[in-house]
């Protein structure tokens, strides 16, 4: 069974493509939507997005879930993608039969704005200079993403959501849909997330955005798929994804171990096998993220509060949706205690929540590796809800 996250570069690429996903291969498309004012006050005449539906949309329309990724995730959340041949980024939770079952459901996944996998963002041509916007993209918000979000919903046609979720930046998104369109959504489930970064995550993330602009190669945002601040982004992406993980699964993966035919005098060489696994890990990101949108989606993540400076009993006043709110005890960059406030302030709101803090052992990437503990939670929280809901439609005669 493939494994996420594995001591060795190459070996989980060999793992990847030996797996199978019950899905095949899937796509994603790209449609052109009506433009927005972004936060920022920047007005887009048009935006295009990249995105994945899964499943079958029920006659009544009333079994939609979107899927809001994180930082590094994109489009494609399920089935093997056609050039790559890897799964996508939450293949272990979404498909037949699985936490969200797509015999049962209809998964709505889109790249953010802002992002770099098809959804309008740095790397897009500026209009009207025919150049890529690079630093002069807008500043854009979480709040943005979802705007963008409930374009592509109406696009689709779909006018309720049966659910959102999303973990770390998707968790953000999810709950930035509860305040700012309520009456479209029934279910919200943020894992490992919160309403505000607090010091800690901004800290983190400004150290990825320095070694990113640092790089003699970003010369301020403008430079040529030939010429990328590759150096910058790696170390960026190694910083991170020490964050995503615990001391336990560092120590289990890793400890000591040294590299095979390895010379200790070469300062330049990866002596131990977890200097290995990071520059693997800062590589394989640089092939696939854009260095602006790494500064682009950072900055929206710190400068993200879900309350706007507003009381947060005001602004959950309006809030409808019934939470399930998942952290996990190990992750450190998003800690339960964050979930826990979240999770009081919701209750001072009367919304209805239910609460779990998994005992899981590998960090933050809990919710992205294969987690039966986490997928069994969340498979059976929709079910029930979702049946919840269809009786209460049929009682009511709909």
């Amino acid at each position: 069974m493939l494994q996420t996250n594995i001591d060795q570069g190459d070996l989980q690429d060999q793992r990847i493509k030996d797996y199978r996903s019950p899905l095949g291969v899937t796509h994603t498309e790209t449609v052109t939507l009506p433009g927005i004012q972004t936060e920022s006050g920047f007005a887009f005449d048009q935006i295009e997005v990249s995105y994945q539906t899964l499943g079958t949309l029920s006659p009544r329309r009333d079994n939609a879930i979107l899927i809001c990724h994180a930082l590094s995730g994109n489009a494609h959340v399920a089935g093997i993608h056609p050039e790559t041949g890897r799964p996508g980024w939450w293949d272990f939770h979404v498909g037949p039969g699985k936490a969200i079952d797509t015999d049962r459901f209809f998964v709505v996944c889109a790249n953010v704005l802002g992002g770099c996998d098809g959804t309008t963002g740095p790397i897009s041509l500026h209009p009207q200079t025919g150049k890529p916007y690079g630093m002069d993209f807008p500043a854009v918000s979480v709040n943005d993403m979802v705007t963008v979000q409930a374009k592509l919903l109406d696009h689709l046609g779909i006018e309720q959501l049966f659910a959102v979720t999303g973990g770390s930046m998707g968790g953000m998104q999810a709950l930035a849909w509860t305040v700012n369109l309520p009456n479209r959504v029934r279910v919200c489930v943020p894992i490992a997330t919160c309403v505000a970064h607090n010091a800690l995550q901004i800290a983190f993330n400004e150290i990825g955005r320095r070694a990113i602009m640092d790089d003699p190669n970003w010369n301020g945002g403008i430079y040529t798929p030939g010429c990328r601040p590759k150096q910058g982004l790696a170390v960026a992406r190694m910083v991170g994804h020490v964050t995503y993980l615990s001391e336990y699964a560092m120590t289990r993966k890793f400890g000591r171990k040294l590299q095979p035919q390895i010379n200790p005098a070469d300062a330049d060489e990866a002596l131990f096998a977890v200097e290995s696994y990071l520059h693997h890990q800062g590589k394989s990101f640089v092939d696939r993220f854009d260095p602006n949108s790494y500064l682009y989606l950072t900055k929206a993540l710190d400068q993200f509060d879900l309350f706007g400076g507003q009381p947060p009993e005001s602004v959950l006043s309006l809030v409808t949706a019934r939470f399930l709110v998942i952290s996990f005890a190990s992750d450190w960059l998003y800690p339960p205690a964050q979930s826990r406030e979240l999770v009081r302030l919701l209750k001072r709101a009367r919304a209805v929540v239910t609460y779990i803090n998994l005992e899981t052992l590998y960090g933050h990437d809990s919710f992205l590796i294969e987690n039966p503990e986490f997928s069994n939670v969340l498979r059976h929280y929709l079910e029930n809800e979702y049946r919840a809901a269809t009786f209460e439609e049929r009682g009511a005669g709909i």
